[in-house]
């Protein structure tokens, strides 16, 4: 990309940021890049604020906005997963990067055919995927299946474990299963 490039609003994915303990950052200036959406709790703004990184919209901030411009996302009756990924939803985001430091896929769940999304939760990225899923790695690449499917195929791979698998050799992966759905992680 040239240096002319122009980022369209939603272009890129918003980054919904709930925890930021255990993610590096290197990885979080590579989120940033592209300067998304940034949605955070009210702890991890202060996290953000400290770092000196920009935040668009703080889930229910009851304590005083750390910088101008910084809108509030009420969550009503919701927690915080839910009211942002129905936010982005609602207002047209295609996809969007979630940092946590606690998983809990059955927050993720409800979206997954709503929004693209990737969860980066203890040095794994997590997505979900449907039948049919086709990924070029290299030998050795781990994934692991997180939702347990039904009648699962699979190319390219070799159990290593409880619902872990190993590529064979630099090249295409493939899944397929019965479910709508389901989720797997990568190490990163």
């Amino acid at each position: 990309m040239s240096s002319h490039h122009v980022v369209r609003e939603k272009q890129e994915p918003a980054l919904l940021l709930l925890g930021l303990d255990n993610f590096p950052d290197e990885m979080l200036g590579q989120l940033l890049e592209w300067s998304p959406t940034v949605i955070a709790t009210s702890e991890t703004a202060e996290k953000l604020n400290m770092r000196g990184i920009k935040i668009d919209w703080v889930i229910d901030n009851a304590d005083p906005v750390l910088q101008s411009d910084v809108r509030q996302l009420d969550p009503g009756t919701d927690t915080a997963i839910p009211a942002a990924l129905k936010f982005l939803v609602d207002n047209g985001y295609p996809s969007v990067n979630i940092v946590t430091d606690d998983l809990n896929l059955g927050e993720f769940k409800p979206f997954a055919g709503l929004i693209n999304l990737v969860v980066f939760h203890d040095r794994k990225k997590i997505y979900p995927v449907n039948s049919g899923f086709s990924k070029w790695q290299p030998a050795g690449a781990m994934i692991e299946i997180l939702s347990p499917p039904t009648d699962l195929h699979f190319t390219g791979l070799v159990p290593a474990g409880y619902q872990q698998y190993t590529t064979i050799s630099d090249g295409f992966l493939t899944l397929s299963f019965k479910d709508g759905f389901i989720f797997i992680t990568e190490e990163i």
